[in-house]
């Protein structure tokens, strides 16, 4: 089944795992220990090519690279992965070849810790090799070429808790090293670092996303402040901008934008119209060298004013990127892809001669799409829903499906369900889900929960619901596919994970969280201890579609699964059930809709209960107070299963209308994180709360 042992993680599928050539090696920087918030620039030696046949590159690097071709931009990559099942880019170059002589350059980023889309390994490295008629034409061997980029700080702060580091980078350091007629002999010969699948990285596999197609955008402002430069870094951008003065935008020359006289600081805002994977950039003449830029990315404006987000909060965002110029014209733009609807531009230390044009380099995972299917209720409101809806999708599949693409842009597994099951209303194209079944699978702890980022290393966010939800998304893939391949090479996965969930039980026969693995029920006031209902519950039915699945992998587990779902509903019916009502802990201290949903999917409601729970959980939606806890968007998807599942579908539809129909009367393109988003890094933009559309297109088929 493509494991390594019983205990290990499983070795990528056989139709995705890859055998680079024995020549091929992973190459790094002269000095081993050049590993923090560090780029390297990697030269191959020049080849020739004779005109002949499609050449194939596969590449890979530890954490992210860009790829020119002849100095020109190719693609940046490789899809996130573990370190142990490394993913490896496959791209097509011929169409950017020469007759004769061609030149490879990549520069590859290692921030050198782990995050929510990467897993360190103490090493820094790129892997390639190229292919031409079934012959390999170029490898990654001592034959390359490596410098150290010195234009990148390398004391720089993180960009959140989240991700990896902001870029402060000196222009004034920066060559045009991509070039073939570029001399690299002062260079260093590139260090070998590992073997191709070697003790390092190792498990290569093709990667099955799409690219990310990118297109450049030029900006008109909203809005231009000036004022004086209150200090630096990313507080000096936020004060700065709000206590600078509104000025009309100074034209010069069509595009161009100049700048007001007298002024220290100059800011240029500009709105998208949603959130975009995106990274602003900035052409520039007439620079004397020196002047500052500074590009931040938000996510919200609330009554108006921009929300710039403050890192002293627990999130520590500080999304903001800063350069300095070098004399005469240049074009500025970060290595990483960011993320956010609004772009905020800071020029500081500037004079009249200065002239600057404005854009966005957007991405999107657009290939996912191809197939996308249309879909109209014929109600004006709920059209509007499920554009909303659809343009939050868009914007939250990146290499994987992700949260969202401003503070985070993490592959949350348990998010990943709601997302898979409205990418499937929307397209039908199943590589995203495929993408986090396997990510997840192979990041297992030892104990059998998977991780609630993969690939990542966030072990205070284990939730363990999480790993009930990747059955769910199990089952679902099952439904829609029935790839006998795919579920029997995860079979060993979904054994340990039942094992696991199933691992720490209560003296009462409930079960309780793992010590050290996060209690996340809801972001709702459900009560918070264990036992907890939902949590029970979330096991019932994470066993109940296992023995489904049994009846077809493993036919001997049904009676098993089923039997513990049972004996485990029926304790949870004795010790939170009360007159009809299902409580969240022992004590009884809060009642949730989510709770009673959950109560209702896995049977443990008595048939009648049924139609009082029902009645409840729709009082609470539409805003009525029924005593229960109302549900986040994201769970609201087990409120509409359970309506569903009862023939309620006009109440889905009454809900989704008073709920989401709020955000569409305030005009917003895209679903948010939570009903309320005050605190300080709430998001406008979370992929979580886009599964009306799923639910709409179920009721309208």
């Amino acid at each position: 089944m493509g494991w390594r042992g019983s205990m290990e993680r499983p070795l990528p599928p056989p139709n995705l795992l890859l055998q680079p050539p024995e020549t091929a090696v992973w190459l790094g920087s002269p000095h081993p220990f050049d590993l923090h918030e560090v780029y390297l620039n990697f030269r191959a030696p020049r080849w020739l090519w004779d005109g002949m046949g499609r050449v194939t590159l596969w590449i890979t690097a530890d954490s992210r690279y860009k790829l020119w071709l002849n100095g020109n931009f190719v693609q940046r990559g490789p899809a996130r992965s573990y370190p142990w099942a490394q993913k490896v880019d496959e791209v097509d170059i011929t169409d950017g070849l020469n007759v004769g002589e061609n030149q490879l350059a990549v520069q590859v980023y290692q921030p050198g810790y782990s995050h929510f889309s990467g897993v360190h390994r103490a090493a820094a490295g790129v892997l390639a090799w190229l292919e031409c008629g079934g012959k390999v034409g170029l490898v990654t061997n001592g034959r390359w070429r490596v410098q150290r980029a010195l234009s990148f700080a390398e004391d720089v702060p993180r960009v959140s808790i989240y991700g990896s580091g902001v870029e402060k980078r000196d222009w004034r350091q920066v060559e045009e090293w991509q070039t073939a007629v570029y001399d690299d002999s002062h260079w260093s010969a590139a260090r070998v670092v590992d073997a191709a699948n070697g003790a390092i990285w190792s498990g290569l596999q093709r990667r099955e996303m799409p690219m990310m197609t990118e297109r450049l955008a030029l900006l008109e402002p909203i809005a231009y402040r000036c004022g004086d430069f209150v200090g630096e870094g990313h507080e000096g951008v936020k004060v700065g901008w709000e206590t600078a003065v509104s000025q009309l935008p100074v034209k010069k020359d069509g595009e161009w934008l100049a700048l007001a006289p007298n002024y220290q600081a100059h800011y240029w805002l500009f709105d998208l119209g949603r959130a975009y994977t995106c990274q602003g950039v900035v052409a520039i003449e007439g620079a004397s060298g020196g002047e500052q830029i500074a590009i931040s990315y938000a996510d919200k404006a609330v009554a108006g004013e921009l929300v710039i987000s403050d890192p002293a909060t627990y999130c520590r965002v500080q999304l903001t990127d800063f350069f300095t110029l070098r004399p005469g014209s240049q074009t500025v733009e970060s290595f990483a892809l960011r993320g956010g609807r609004y772009l905020l531009f800071q020029v500081a230390g500037g004079d009249r001669e200065l002239k600057l044009r404005f854009q966005a380099r957007v991405a999107e995972t657009s290939g996912v799409f191809k197939t996308f299917k249309v879909f109209e209720t014929g109600d004006n409101l709920l059209d509007k829903v499920v554009a909303m809806c659809e343009n939050t999708m868009r914007a939250c599949v990146q290499d994987s499906f992700v949260d969202c693409v401003w503070r985070e842009s993490s592959q949350w597994v348990g998010d990943a369900l709601v997302q898979g099951l409205t990418l499937t209303a929307m397209s039908g194209d199943m590589r995203p889900i495929r993408t986090v079944l396997l990510d997840a699978a192979q990041g297992i702890y030892p104990d059998g929960l998977l991780p609630s980022v993969a690939p990542a290393e966030v072990h205070a966010y284990t939730i363990p619901r999480y790993s009930c939800m990747w059955v769910e998304l199990l089952a679902h893939y099952w439904r829609e596919t029935a790839d006998s391949d795919f579920l029997t090479y995860l079979w060993p996965t979904l054994q340990r994970v039942l094992a696991a969930i199933q691992a720490h039980p209560h003296e009462t026969g409930l079960l309780v969280h793992p010590p050290g693995r996060r209690f996340y029920i809801d972001w709702s006031a459900t009560a918070q201890s264990d036992p907890h209902l939902v949590y029970n519950l979330h096991v019932v039915l994470a066993l109940q579609m296992a023995a489904e699945l049994a009846e077809k992998f493993e036919p001997e587990m049904v009676a098993v699964w089923q039997g513990r779902a049972d004996g485990l509903r029926e304790i949870c019916r004795e010790r939170f059930g009360r007159n009809g009502r299902f409580y969240d802990d022992l004590a009884h201290t809060t009642c949730s809709q989510l709770g009673a949903a959950m109560a209702l999917l896995t049977g443990a409601a008595a048939r009648d209960e049924v139609d009082n729970l029902l009645g409840e959980i729709t009082t609470c939606s539409l805003g009525e107070d029924g005593g229960m806890v109302l549900a986040s968007p994201f769970m609201h998807h087990y409120i509409f299963e359970a309506l569903g599942e009862n023939d309620r579908s006009q109440t889905i539809i009454d809900i989704i209308k008073h709920r989401w129909g709020q955000w569409v009367e305030q005009r917003c393109p895209t679903t948010w994180e939570n009903w309320s988003i005050d605190f300080p890094d709430g998001s406008q933009c979370h992929a979580f709360s886009a599964h009306p559309r799923y639910h709409l297109a179920k009721i309208f088929k």
